[in-house]
């Protein structure tokens, strides 16, 4: 995996250490990367005839990113940008920014699990945000199959099985009016989060986290959505 250079890391923290809300460093302990870190990661680009695809997402995307890269090996080359931002015009203007890394053919693509805490997405705000992101996605790479992923279920610390009484609901309506801006503007989604609701016996007991076998299920529905908008054979 060839790491981003270290001018574009500098370049990425100033631009964002000047936004409010939105800095390069999570302020909210509980939202850590669980991983690596926030970072675009690159594909080694050898072949230039094979698909090139673009993951977008927060820590979760950190769980099953590397399982996705593996099932596609030899068949496309997959980007990460992991990252710890909500719906904002800050983002919208960054994402067209990082979208310049690619031609990519397929982006699966998620904000949403950093943007459930009050002030951070103003009120009516969410639904026209989003619908910029997904126009950005569009503007820049119009001939790209676009995935939304929903935001996965938040538990209770301590007590996985049961879901979190006042963040998941904030989860829930974000999903659904992000489910009715891609209706609108024709891009399918992946449900992260009907696919885990029901096996909360996996996650991790910290809230937000899951463990192995749940990353295992979302790498699963991610790898499949890719192969067979690319006609490429599922594993």
């Amino acid at each position: 995996m060839k790491k981003v250079p270290l001018f574009f890391l500098v370049l990425l923290a100033t631009a964002f250490a000047g936004m409010a809300g939105t800095s390069h460093a999570e302020t909210d302990a509980r939202l850590h990367s669980d991983g690596k870190g926030w970072r675009l990661d690159q594909a080694r680009i050898e072949d230039g005839s094979r698909p090139r695809v673009l993951l977008i997402g927060d820590s979760i995307l950190n769980g099953y990113y590397r399982k996705v890269v593996e099932a596609l090996d030899g068949k496309a080359y997959v980007d990460a940008w992991v990252n710890p931002y909500h719906q904002s015009e800050h983002v919208n203007r960054l994402l067209a920014e990082v979208l310049d890394h690619g031609p990519y053919d397929v982006v699966v693509f998620n904000l949403g699990l950093h943007g459930w805490q009050e002030g951070r997405i103003k009120e009516g705000t969410f639904e026209p945000l989003t619908k910029g992101y997904v126009e950005v996605l569009k503007s820049k790479l119009p001939k790209a199959k676009l995935f939304w992923a929903s935001s996965t279920p938040v538990t209770v610390k301590g007590e996985p099985t049961e879901l979190n009484p006042e963040i998941n609901p904030i989860i829930v309506e974000h999903n659904r009016m992000a489910a009715m801006v891609m209706e609108e503007m024709g891009v399918p989604v992946l449900d992260y989060y009907g696919l885990l609701v029901d096996k909360r016996e996996l996650a991790r007991g910290d809230q937000f986290h899951w463990n192995g076998p749940a990353y295992e299920l979302l790498a699963k529905l991610a790898t499949e959505s890719i192969l067979k908008s690319l006609s490429l054979d599922t594993p």
